[in-house]
């Protein structure tokens, strides 16, 4: 262990020992709150002086994750886009987490941005408003202008955020490794889980990532004039300060001032999930989060989209899937949706494919009769969730992020029309999906890509052929076996046979009374003379460690039954 490494370690016990102790705290009010005694679940307190213990368990994993600070609600935020992991009632609790925190003093961000970009601010902006427009997680928003006169905003990452961040992280990732050994918490793959969290949240901590995304969205909507975001004002921007055009409307937050400046809102909201409808099933990348905050109305009924931290990216081979699962859906074939959903996701070895086949017949019965006018899509993306987290089968995180986003749309387009339906507005990009499916450019790169995997078969088999042919022939043909559930019978059977071998020798050495011995010459207890020590603890041992073996076995439940 290198010295300098102690400091480090230090800081991550200190943590992980005040993690584990509000992790602790929250899982007493949990025992605590199966009791009917009032006066006791009012003594454990969260930091606001709510009594915890009168919370749901899904509001008080909330809790403690808000308790916890800024990486864990941006985790916990994260995991409200997994239902198919965390269950759809917690999802839906972990999405009321609030990600405000206190702004850093004005004197810590101009000390930041003059840092990050090189030059004074005074020198960069005209104006620079020290009071935050926003503060969240992982950084916080102040409008400016610069020289040239344009309204700009400043995203800055909170001080020393990125070195807090990764210290959690680690201590996430160790809490994660041993939860691997709890059989409760295995059916959640902790591990997997934080690592991909982990991922997701070190993307959001580069700036230059959300500054390549509204580039990439700005190329993407170039040709359209009804659609604006933000434009990065690229020499002003880092790893840690993005800058980028302000863009000036009434969000969606407001419905009663959108009425007072005009806007037809039945047609916004129609609008709003059309740019979104292309944005997932023609382009293949989206903004991922439809809130009503993001989404602003500009001069001119110009969507003008902002936030683009998280986004979504459907490749094409899913997005052909998802299609299918559209198309299965519509069509009420039960068995084609049941394989896409184990095609999609990574389903269990014991999942029971009758039970779920009878779950997805039951789902699309109920759903593929209901009016597109009146179809409820949130309910029946919550319903496939609920179906898909019961049989244990987990989704890739792109396509839980897309149905997230799906489900927040509609409650976005429904605060501007409560009786607006997607569905009526995916209907024709259903037939729009089915034409591009049959068209020749796309069964042309279908083609390409059959063509392509064909190629680098047909080139790698051969050799492959050829060495595990020159293996046998030499004799150095290994066939690597992986037997489940073997290891611990193994060891069971070595150590009975090393007990029972022990048992053998200590009774001959009992037998043979070898020294050094227990009551010698004319001298008995019990009738035992010359009792070898060594004998009568090999003897003893032995004993304790067959005793052990058969508690074991019988704690498997295995001992007079068949596996």
């Amino acid at each position: 262990m290198k010295i300098s490494s102690i400091p480090q370690i230090y800081r991550n016990i200190r943590r992980g020992t005040e993690i584990v102790s509000v992790l602790s705290r929250y899982g007493l009010a949990d025992w605590i709150s199966r009791f009917n005694l009032d006066f006791v679940k009012d003594q454990l307190k969260a930091r606001d002086g709510e009594a915890i213990a009168r919370h749901p368990r899904e509001a008080r994993i909330r809790m403690a994750l808000t308790d916890l600070g800024p990486t864990f609600i941006k985790l916990g935020q994260l995991l409200s886009t997994r239902p198919d992991l965390v269950g759809r009632e917690q999802a839906d609790e972990l999405s009321k987490l609030q990600s405000d925190v206190p702004a850093d003093p004005p004197d810590v961000i101009r000390h930041i941005v003059e840092t990050e970009l090189g030059q004074p601010i005074d020198e960069l902006f005209a104006e620079f408003r020290d009071e935050p427009i926003a503060s969240a997680s992982i950084g916080q928003v102040h409008a400016a202008r610069l020289l040239t006169g344009e309204q700009v905003v400043v995203k800055v990452q909170h001080d020393k955020i990125e070195k807090k961040v990764h210290e959690d992280l680690e201590v996430l990732a160790g809490l994660a490794q041993l939860a691997e050994s709890i059989p409760e918490f295995k059916p959640y793959r902790p591990a997997t889980t934080v690592a991909e969290m982990a991922r997701t949240l070190r993307r959001e901590l580069d700036f230059g990532r959300e500054e390549r995304n509204l580039l990439q969205f700005a190329a993407q909507f170039r040709a359209n004039p009804k659609v604006r975001v933000p434009r990065p004002i690229e020499e002003l921007c880092t790893s840690r300060v993005i800058t980028m055009e302000r863009l000036d409307g009434v969000k969606l937050l407001d419905p009663a001032q959108l009425a007072a400046q005009g806007i037809d809102q039945h047609v916004t909201a129609q609008r709003i999930a059309e740019l979104y409808l292309e944005m997932i099933f023609s382009h293949g990348f989206f903004h991922a989060d439809p809130h009503p905050g993001n989404i602003v109305i500009m001069p001119g009924n110009v969507i003008g989209l902002l936030d683009f931290g998280m986004v979504g990216r459907i490749e094409e081979r899913l997005r052909e899937d998802i299609e299918e699962m559209l198309f299965a859906i519509v069509g009420q074939d039960v068995s084609i949706l049941t394989a896409l959903i184990k095609k999609v996701g990574t389903a269990p070895a014991n999942l029971d494919e009758g039970a779920l086949a009878v779950d997805i017949a039951d789902f699309v019965g109920h759903y593929a009769t209901q009016s597109l006018d009146h179809f409820d899509l949130g309910g029946a993306l919550s319903d496939m969730f609920d179906i898909i987290h019961r049989f244990g089968v987990t989704l890739p995180p792109q396509v839980s992020i897309l149905i997230k986003a799906l489900v927040t749309l509609e409650g976005t387009t429904r605060r501007l029309n409560p009786g607006f339906s997607i569905m009526e507005v995916m209907q024709p990009f259903h037939r729009k999906m089915l034409v591009q499916r049959l068209s020749p450019s796309r069964q042309y790169k279908k083609l390409r890509r059959v063509y392509f995997e064909v190629e680098q078969l047909a080139e790698v088999l051969p050799r492959r052929i050829t060495e595990i042919l020159a293996q046998i022939q030499a004799g150095k043909f290994d066939v690597h076996l992986d037997h489940r559930r073997l290891g611990p019978s193994v060891n069971r059977l070595v150590l009975a046979m090393m007990a029972s071998s022990l048992f053998l020798g200590s009774a001959l050495l009992l037998s043979q009374q070898v020294p050094p011995v227990l009551f010698p010459e004319n001298t008995y207890f019990a009738g035992l003379h010359r009792v070898s020590i060594l004998g009568l603890t090999g003897c003893l041992v032995s004993i304790l460690v067959g005793f052990r073996l058969l508690v074991a076995i019988a704690k498997s439940g295995r001992l007079d039954r068949p596996d």
